[in-house]
């Protein structure tokens, strides 16, 4: 696992990545402690408290899926290209920014285990911290030529268009699970997507196999997303990165919550779990715990972890044009820790 190497590892752990290749391994961790370099570097400004509030969130850590994904599809044709790393800085600059902003839009107090920018310099500087981190973004992308500022846009796009069908929610006569699968889709598999293309255009892979790359990327964003909605319900300890069920008290629809909600099971339980979620989000301790110990045992949740294994095996298909590589064994490998995390 990669969690088990050096400083530029720290924040993978969790991602669940098997590398069975001793030099694939090095290839892309020497890739994402590069990244760790200049994204210090191109969050820089003239302006100190720019230059703070921008490196904050750099600073704090995280997981680096992007920049892993774009290391792993360069190694589907020349993993040492210059334009590699670059690749892999605009991506996540790009997740950054959107964090910045999402943390204003849900009042956010803390991020990554630190004070969220919004509450340690206000809404307004978080906001413009978030549109700047895009523009350098933007700037990186301009010296890759055209076509990844064409998708750097296009990406941004989708982004925005997934917030909005989130902030609107569901309209009339819409399926709120198709509308919730479409808003991650946009949200999470968007960026996870254009990350995994990055690598194999810039590592130089085919078109065939770039292409390849984009739909496992898509595919496998949204996978674990959604088993991240399962952690939040099923794990007994801070396995998801937060306290079990805090979705559920701050009435956050995730996909198992959905399923029940749109049951029609006549059973007691299925209905009375249907009577707690409709009434918004659960924030009285008692009714809490009931739900969460109802959604634990229900068929919603079991329906739930057949999604998201399915999402893992579509993932899987998409890389079936792939020479059957250790880099391609790598990425599988992860399928493999999202359909297994929540079972």
């Amino acid at each position: 696992m990669v969690e088990s190497v050096g400083r530029p590892a720290d924040g993978l752990t969790g991602i669940g990545l098997d590398f069975v290749d001793a030099e694939v391994e090095a290839s892309a961790l020497a890739v994402l402690a590069s990244v760790e370099t200049e994204l210090r570097a191109s969050v820089a400004s003239a302006d100190p408290l720019v230059t703070e509030a921008a490196r904050h969130l750099v600073e704090a850590g995280g997981k680096r899926f992007r920049p892993l994904l774009v290391a792993l599809g360069a190694q589907f044709g020349d993993a040492t290209n210059p334009l590699v790393v670059p690749a892999a800085v605009v991506m996540e600059l790009t997740h950054l920014a959107t964090l910045y902003h999402d943390d204003v839009m849900d009042e956010a107090a803390v991020r990554r285990g630190a004070p969220s920018a919004n509450s340690r310099w206000t809404n307004s500087v978080a906001i413009l911290v978030g549109d700047y981190l895009f523009a350098r973004a933007a700037d990186i992308a301009a010296d890759l030529g055209p076509e990844a500022v064409r998708l750097q846009a296009r990406t941004f796009a989708r982004l925005v268009h997934g917030q909005i069908a989130e902030t609107v929610g569901v309209r009339a006569g819409e399926d709120p699970v198709g509308h919730y699968l479409h808003v991650i889709s946009e949200k999470t598999g968007s960026l996870i997507a254009t990350s995994a293309r990055f690598g194999g255009m810039f590592g130089g892979a085919t078109q065939a196999h770039t292409e390849a790359l984009a739909g496992y990327g898509e595919t496998i964003g949204v996978a674990f997303q959604l088993s991240d909605d399962l952690l939040d319900i099923a794990s007994e300890s801070v396995q998801s990165g937060k306290t079990p069920g805090t979705d559920l008290r701050e009435g956050v629809p995730t996909l198992p919550v959905l399923y029940a909600l749109s049951s029609d099971d006549a059973d007691a339980a299925s209905v009375r779990l249907r009577e707690i979620l409709s009434a918004g989000p659960v924030t009285d301790d008692a009714l809490h715990a009931e739900a969460l110990g109802l959604l634990r045992e229900s068929p919603a949740l079991k329906r739930a972890r057949e999604t998201v294994r399915s999402y893992a095996e579509d993932a899987r298909e998409q890389l079936a044009p792939l020479p059957n590589s250790s880099a391609r064994q790598a990425l599988e490998s992860l399928c493999d820790f999202i359909a297994d995390r929540t079972s």
